[in-house]
């Protein structure tokens, strides 16, 4: 035997170990030496990464000095993919809770999360930080279940987003006070009056300059240069009109601002640069989009301007999915605004649902949430799947490129988990469910987020004091 197996040239073991999965592989490099460092080849692993998930960071992995930093990355995922799929409590994750609010959560959000695509994906500590009715913003680490900072009582508080890229947290109250926050600290760094007593708040980067557009209760768009809080632009778009839709295309040159159900009303186009760089001889560049009764809209991720909207249809009981891309047409004498419209098709919702929750995970995959309903459908119009895993109203959603997360008045989590059909591509998979506490003792869950390796959500009290339920992923 020791005969024959000298033979085998290590590149000739390479060769065969690519028809090896996991499992083979570790077994393989158990034999002797000379299959151990055939096994334990960079290249053999990186290979598996690649396959299973194109999207990893490879450029990341290969700056650690380890031999083993990709096979390490492949089994701590791997591993930790199947705890996330079975989500057995107890075994596969550990539930804490977050308290110290006295008013009600109205925004949740990761400030530092752990990525899929980080070599080691538990080496940072995940922070989350959550606004509240209390008047108080606040930080907190996830895996330790501890608060780190909490920002002085001010009025109370009606909306948050962040800055990742620059640490920075932005709150709203109900007075229209807006406030930039250093994300690490809790340090309040400049101080913005909106002079509405509802904002929307968008934040997005453009050629690494921060940026917030305010959508007051008036019909105006104000942008801010952050963390600062300069004043870049105000302008009227729906005179005396509540704007409460404000997203970013994913190459940053489109705003789309809008008053959600309101048939009188389309949303509107609006060219970034008109908002951040606002010029005093033209108008600000604009296009109503081809239909009103916004109810929900969201840009797909990986197209530069491609925007899909929920829309009331003629009748008013019935709603519609359109898809648009948005462009810009030049010629000699001006720029104009061009919405091509890419698909259409009537959903079969429930007129009773009080809200409707639109998502997208790629470039043909919409998922819609509406009263205890998820429906998967692809950009033509085909319905990709429907679940029916709730006995109470969905207020929100989390989508990922691993796993749907909703979250059910009637107090729990469901964990979808995306699978591939190579015939049919992308589907849902409806896993379990996470439990949130005692009916007595709350209304249910209100908003959900994730990052690779937990899920938060916030949990409606009934004594007004929301708590914050984490549930954390062991690898």
């Amino acid at each position: 035997m020791d005969g024959q197996r000298s033979h085998i040239t290590r590149d000739c073991l390479i060769q065969i170990f690519t028809f090896f999965n996991d499992e083979y592989l570790s077994n393989a490099s158990l034999v002797c030496k000379d299959w151990h460092e055939a096994a334990e080849t960079p290249w053999l692993w990186r290979r598996m990464c690649l396959q299973r998930w194109g999207f990893c960071n490879t450029g990341q992995a290969e700056c650690e000095r380890s031999r083993q930093a990709w096979k390490r990355y492949y089994l701590r995922r791997s591993h930790l993919e199947s705890k996330m799929s079975t989500g057995r409590s107890g075994s596969d994750y550990t539930c804490k809770s977050l308290r110290g609010h006295t008013g009600r959560v109205v925004g949740l959000l990761y400030l530092e999360e752990n990525a899929a695509k980080q070599p080691d994906l538990l080496s940072g500590n995940a922070t989350i930080c959550s606004a509240s009715t209390d008047g108080t913003v606040r930080s907190w680490d996830v895996q330790k279940a501890e608060q780190r900072w909490c920002s002085p009582v001010q009025s109370p508080l009606t909306g948050l987003v962040s800055d990742r890229e620059h640490g920075i947290l932005i709150t709203a109250d109900s007075a229209g006070l807006i406030k930039a926050w250093q994300g690490q600290s809790g340090q309040e760094l400049a101080s913005y009056s909106a002079g509405s007593p509802h904002c929307t708040l968008l934040q997005y980067n453009i050629n690494n300059n921060s940026f917030l557009s305010v959508g007051t209760s008036g019909g105006t768009v104000c942008t801010l240069v952050c963390p600062e809080l300069s004043v870049k632009s105000s302008l009227l778009f729906f005179d005396g009109f509540h704007v409460n839709i404000l997203l970013n295309s994913p190459d940053k040159k489109w705003v789309l601002a809008g008053v959600k159900n309101n048939e009188h009303f389309s949303p509107k186009v609006i060219c970034a640069e008109s908002l951040t760089s606002p010029s005093e001889e033209e108008d600000p560049l604009c296009q109503w989009l081809p239909s009103s009764g916004c109810q929900a809209a969201v840009f797909i991720p990986t197209q530069p301007a491609r925007l899909a909207s929920i829309h009331h249809t003629g009748r008013s009981s019935n709603k519609a999915l359109t898809v648009v891309d948005v462009d810009m047409k030049k010629t000699k004498c001006k720029r104009e605004i061009h919405v091509q419209q890419v698909g259409s098709f009537t959903l079969g919702l429930s007129s009773r649902a009080p809200e409707i929750l639109l998502a997208a995970k790629d470039s043909g995959t919409l998922i819609v949430a509406a009263d205890r309903e998820l429906w998967i459908y692809s950009l033509k119009g085909e319905c990709l799947g429907s679940f029916k895993d709730h006995t109470g109203p969905i207020p929100s959603i989390c989508v990922d490129s691993f796993r749907v997360v909703t979250a059910s008045r009637d107090l729990s989590l469901r964990v979808l988990i995306w699978k591939n059909d190579s015939g049919k591509g992308p589907f849902l998979e409806s896993r379990y469910h996470l439990l949130g506490g005692s009916h007595t003792m709350s209304r249910g869950f209100t908003h959900v987020a994730c990052d690779f390796s937990s899920i938060v959500a916030s949990v409606e009290a009934t004594d007004g004091k929301d708590a914050i339920k984490a549930y954390v992923f062991t690898s």
